[in-house]
C-alpha cells in the first residue's frame, strides 16, 4: 500500500474536515476519527482513542470492539503502549506481541485477542498531551515505515481537529448553561412577584422567603419557584423561546428588522399620542394645536401680511 505523502495528507485533512462538519457532537466525531485512522493508515487494523477523564484513562472512541478490549487490558494493568504514549508523549511500537519483550502480560493478553503488533501515538490539544491514538494490527510488523509515517501525519492532523472539537464542545456546554440559567431566572422572577404581592414585601425579603423554603425542604430554588407559579396559574411555567430564534440570520434580515422602526419614527413621530398633565387630570390623547392668542393672551391674534413700515427717524 504505497501512496505519496502529500496525497495522504490532503486526503486525511479532507476526511477529517468532513467528519468535523458532518458530526453532531464530539463523541461522534471521535468515533469517525478512529474509523478513519484504521482505514487510512493500513489494512486490517483496529483503532482506539484514549483520553483522560477525571485523571483516569478511558477509551472515548474505537473502530471495533477488539480495540476497546485491548485498551481495557492496559487500563487494568496500568501499563502498555497507549498509556506510555499518553503519559510520556512518545511514539510506541510493538513489532510482535508473541515476543513479550516490554509488557509481557499485556502482550500475552493482546495476542489472545488476535493482535500481533501495536502502534501508539500521543494526541495533543493546545500544546498539552490529552490522549493517545492506538493502532492494533493482526499481522506481525504491520506498521512499517510508510504506515508509521501515515499514522504520524494523521495524529498531527487529528490533534488540530480534536482541539477545535473540544473548544466547540465547551462553547456548546456554556451556551446550554446560560440557557438553563435564563429559564431558571424567569421562573424565579415570576415567583418573586407572586410572593411580593401576597406578603406586601420587598424583592429582597421575597427572595429570603424563597431561599428559606428551599433550605427547609431541601428542594432547589427553581423547583420551589415552579411550584409557586403553578399553584397560582394552574399550569407549569412556559419555557421562553430560545434567544437564537430572535437573531437575524443574514445581513438582509438584519436590515429589514431595523427599517420598519426607522420608518415608523419618520411617519408617525409627530402624530403619536403624548401624555401631559393639566392640573390633577392626565390627558393622553392626540396633541391639539392651540392658537397664538391662547398661548400668549397679551399678544393678541397674529396679524396677517407684513408688518407696517417704520417711519424714518423713529
Amino acid at each position: 500500500m504505497t501512496r505519496e505523502t502529500g496525497e495522504d495528507l490532503s486526503e486525511e485533512l479532507r476526511e477529517l474536515q468532513d467528519a468535523l462538519v458532518n458530526t453532531k457532537n464530539v463523541e461522534q466525531f471521535l468515533h469517525e476519527m478512529a474509523v478513519l485512522a484504521a482505514r487510512l493508515v493500513g489494512s486490517d487494523l483496529s483503532c482506539g482513542m484514549t483520553m483522560r477523564s477525571n485523571g483516569r484513562p478511558v477509551t472515548v472512541a474505537c473502530s471495533d470492539p477488539v480495540a476497546a478490549k485491548v485498551d481495557a487490558v492496559q487500563y487494568e494493568l496500568d501499563n502498555g503502549p497507549c498509556l506510555h504514549a499518553m503519559r510520556e508523549g512518545h511514539v510506541v511500537r510493538i513489532e510482535d506481541t508473541a515476543d513479550k519483550a516490554r509488557w509481557p502480560e499485556f502482550e500475552r493478553r493482546a495476542a489472545a485477542q488476535g493482535i500481533r503488533s501495536c502502534l501508539a501515538l500521543p494526541l495533543r490539544s493546545e500544546g498539552s498531551r490529552v490522549g493517545a491514538l492506538n493502532l492494533y494490527g493482526r499481522d506481525v510488523s504491520a506498521f512499517g515505515r510508510a504506515e508509521a509515517q501515515r499514522a504520524a501525519h494523521f495524529a498531527e492532523s487529528a490533534s488540530g481537529a480534536l482541539t477545535l472539537a473540544i473548544r466547540l464542545a465547551s462553547y456548546a456546554a456554556l451556551i446550554e448553561q446560560l440557557r438553563s440559567s435564563l429559564v431558571s431566572r424567569t421562573v424565579i422572577d415570576q415567583a418573586l412577584g407572586i410572593v411580593m404581592a401576597r406578603e406586601n414585601c420587598t424583592q429582597a425579603h421575597a427572595m429570603s422567603i424563597l431561599r428559606s423554603a428551599s433550605q427547609r425542604s431541601n428542594v432547589k430554588l427553581r423547583d420551589i419557584a415552579t411550584a409557586i407559579v403553578t399553584s397560582v396559574t394552574g399550569e407549569p411555567p412556559q419555557t421562553p423561546p430560545a434567544f437564537e430564534a430572535d437573531l437575524p440570520t443574514s445581513e438582509t434580515d438584519f436590515l429589514n428588522a431595523r427599517r420598519p422602526r426607522r420608518r415608523y419614527r419618520r411617519l408617525v413621530g409627530r402624530s403619536r399620542p403624548w401624555p401631559f398633565r393639566s392640573g390633577a387630570a392626565i390627558y393622553s390623547g392626540p396633541r391639539v394645536p392651540r392658537s397664538r392668542s391662547d398661548r400668549y393672551p397679551a399678544a393678541g391674534p397674529r396679524r396677517s401680511g407684513r408688518a407696517p413700515a417704520v417711519p424714518p427717524g423713529c
